[in-house]
């Protein structure tokens, strides 16, 4: 069952820092928190967890129906021999 943690005296740096990471994640300041805690205590876990977020965040910002399946083997085929 998850843990409810409360933080004080948090540099003013730091949740400035925080924050940023936040907006730049598209996280909530509780959940870009809880990664950066995961990134350093659980490196392998949190790894994977950031590489999930990050590929769902491109592929929202890419338009929907842009490109075929013909188009996507061709990009996988450039610069192949």
């Amino acid at each position: 069952m998850p843990t409810t943690l409360t933080l004080r005296g948090i540099p003013d740096d730091v949740d400035e820092h925080l924050k940023m990471s936040a907006q730049a994640n598209r996280r909530s300041l509780n959940g870009e928190a809880i990664a950066c805690l995961q990134s350093v205590l659980l490196p392998g876990k949190a790894a994977g967890l950031q590489h999930a977020a990050r590929a769902r965040s491109i592929r929202g910002a890419l338009e929907q129906g842009t490109f075929t399946v013909e188009d996507i083997d061709k990009f996988k085929r450039t610069g192949r021999q």
